[in-house]
């Protein structure tokens, strides 16, 4: 199935939905029980729901009694250790309250770059989904370096969404759209439809986000969408306290229409998993 109208949104195969640092962790660590709650909804709707979560080095700041995000490598990756942990228990916890599984992949960028840990990961993740477990994707900031780093979960999402052939990628941010410029300046107008091919001429995009935590903005959700989109899968782009509108269907965030030429073919796609077990018996 491909997905080219928010109203065909409920009834997506498989859906990618990443959050970002600021949304789950400090203050708005409670925001991960909403956040399952719709996940949950739609995993109980039969889709497959793939969450790629950033927050591994926010959520162990406290831990190691650090005042802000640290700035050397030792320091990040000391903290993603331990935050990593505490961030899997937090979301168990609260999938616990469905009965839902989670199961943790953390990829680095040379995993999606070498021809075979790629397919290793397809191949596990398709399996995970078969066995209704809801992975949830991070990068491994505990080994991964600058020079290897994706730079940004937006990034690795895309990926992912492309990796599993999603029908759906949803962008959560503390930002309910995409706007003609950044919101918190007079004149800022929500787009809510970006069709394939908008190149946003007269659009300020920002290349931060509203809080310090994260590494993202919205120049790096705009380059995701149009690369999620450029392969057939469509992209919603909303604020983490909508995402269960958006599983819904419903008409919020701004939403990136894939490509058509993909969509068109789409059709001709091997069914879940067959070209994962393709691609691994030519590496094998």
């Amino acid at each position: 199935m491909t997905i080219d109208e928010r109203a065909q949104v409920p009834t997506a195969r498989r859906i990618v939905v990443k959050v970002g640092s600021s949304s789950i962790s400090g203050d708005n660590a409670g925001q991960i029980a909403p956040l399952v709650d719709a996940l949950a909804e739609a995993h109980g709707r039969g889709s497959q729901v793939i969450l790629v979560s950033s927050g591994a080095i926010a959520t162990g700041i406290p831990y190691l009694s650090l005042d802000g995000r640290p700035t050397d490598l030792a320091t990040q990756q000391a903290a993603a250790a331990v935050g990593q942990n505490v961030l899997i228990y937090r979301y168990q916890d609260s999938l616990d309250r469905y009965e839902i599984v989670a199961g943790q992949v953390l990829l680095t960028a040379g995993d999606m770059e070498n021809p075979t840990h790629r397919s290793n990961a397809k191949r596990a993740m398709e399996r995970l989904l078969d066995l209704r477990i809801l992975p949830i994707v991070n990068e491994n900031d505990t080994v991964a370096t600058h020079e290897i780093r994706f730079g940004d979960n937006d990034r690795l999402a895309a990926l992912v969404a492309l990796l599993v052939e999603a029908d759906l990628l949803v962008l959560l941010s503390d930002v309910d759209a995409l706007y003609t410029k950044p919101p918190q300046e007079p004149g800022a107008e929500r787009i809510a439809h970006v069709d394939w091919g908008d190149e946003l001429a007269g659009v300020e995009i920002g290349s931060t986000g509203l809080s310090g935590v994260g590494t993202g903005g919205a120049l790096t959700k705009v380059s995701a969408a149009r690369q999620a989109a450029e392969r057939g899968t469509a992209v919603i782009l909303t604020a983490t306290t909508l995402v269960s509108e958006a599983l819904r269907g419903e008409a919020v965030g701004t939403w990136f229409a894939p490509s058509p030429s993909a969509v068109d073919a789409d059709v001709a796609r091997p069914a879940a998993g067959q070209d994962a077990d393709a691609e691994a018996a030519a590496t094998a």
